[in-house]
């Protein structure tokens, strides 16, 4: 008897690390539900790639800070999980999607503050509390936090506050879901070299190097750095890791 493909959920999946981290699981044979915003025709690209590998995938229009739709969202994914696997439940949660911002804590607005709540922490608390039903025993939940969380550059508090509460609430997932094998980590990128927050550090000759100046291995991040890191925390063999923050940032800030 063959066992079926595992199938992961990650959200803002179309672009930057999120598609990435979705290629690199389905090379090591997990089939892949990815979300997206706005771009459905940069989500369906990554679909085919990963059609491509003979792998199964879907993407789904989803926006993380509208935690009101979110009844709809779980209903298209109970269809999606229907329709190209004929199960009701997925292995893996990967909450990825996420917005950049970088303001002064003396100029961040109310407008400001709430969006990056929505966005990445009440979006995420809600959206994984809706899905749990749809997460299969011995699941696994990777939320994406920051290098932001460990160091302090300016312009970031309330991003990395968000992220902050993030790794908190991690723990506690941990700890809740256990009793179902559920394990809760979270991943903390360092600087990465992709079009999030604007493309800065990509774009950026200044930031670029004073970020690789930095950096104990001597350059910025690129998205391949992370998308293995997923695949590799996902994998069967490292099911014991439960309740951690692990960084990815090449040694930024040793």
């Amino acid at each position: 008897m063959t066992h079926p493909s595992p199938i992961a959920l990650i959200t803002g999946g179309s672009r930057g690390l999120g598609r990435n981290a979705a290629l690199k699981l389905a090379e090591r044979g997990i089939e892949v539900i990815i979300t997206y915003r706005t771009n459905r025709t940069e989500a369906q690209a990554v679909v085919a790639q990963i059609e491509a590998m003979g792998r199964r995938a879907a993407a789904l229009p989803l926006d993380v800070a509208d935690s009101q739709r979110f009844g709809d969202f779980v209903q298209r994914v109970d269809e999606t999980l229907q329709g190209h696997w004929q199960r009701q439940q997925f292995d893996f949660l990967v909450n990825n999607a996420g917005t950049g911002g970088h303001v002064g804590f003396a100029d961040t607005t109310e407008a400001q503050f709430d969006e990056l709540v929505n966005v990445h922490f009440k979006g995420v608390f809600f959206l994984t509390q809706k899905l749990l039903p749809r997460i299969a025993d011995g699941g696994r939940i990777l939320n994406i936090s920051s290098g932001l969380t460990r160091f302090t550059l300016p312009g970031h508090a309330a991003y990395a506050a968000m992220k902050g509460a993030i790794e908190v609430l991690t723990r506690y997932l941990a700890k809740e879901l256990g009793t179902r094998g559920i394990t809760a980590n979270v991943l903390a990128p360092g600087a990465i070299a992709t079009d999030f927050g604007g493309g800065a550090v990509r774009d950026n000759a200044q930031l670029n190097a004073f970020v690789a100046s930095q950096t104990a291995l001597g350059r910025v991040g690129e998205p391949d750095d992370i998308g293995g890191v997923v695949a590799s925390l996902l994998a069967p063999a490292n099911g014991w890791i439960n309740g951690q923050r692990i960084e990815a940032s090449g040694g930024m800030f040793l």
